[in-house]
């Protein structure tokens, strides 16, 4: 099992360091997966991943505050919006309801990001 635990730990934070670059797929969710199946599998990369100098910041941020830091916020709803208008105007521009769903998706993703706390330091 712990083996498992560590191959899908590593996917998972295999996808959420491509999230940090992706709008469309989130970080600090696959970050807290990560440190969930870890500190079940290995201490040693647990213990790596909460004192990694950017990963571990993620993660400390969301359990400990609950929040965001605003400069995350404004980052990710921004390239969320420009990848999503890209999409609607130059990619499915024929399919309206192709334009109406990712429309919808971006709302929904913004008023979740928007819906956590902001971490001020």
């Amino acid at each position: 099992m712990k083996t498992l635990f560590i191959i899908l730990g590593s996917l998972s934070l295999a996808l959420g360091i491509i999230g940090m670059f992706l709008p469309l797929l989130p970080t600090t969710p696959f970050l807290l997966l990560t440190a969930a199946l870890y500190i079940k599998s290995s201490p040693r990369l647990y213990d790596w991943l909460i004192s990694h100098r950017i990963l571990g910041e993620y993660i400390r941020n969301f359990r400990e505050n609950r929040a965001i830091p605003l400069h995350a916020k404004i980052i990710s709803v921004s390239l969320l919006w420009a990848t999503m208008l890209y999409c609607i105007f130059a990619v499915v521009d024929k399919w309206i309801w192709a334009q109406l769903l990712l429309a919808a998706l971006a709302a929904a993703i913004t008023w979740h990001i928007l819906s956590f706390a902001t971490l001020r330091k």
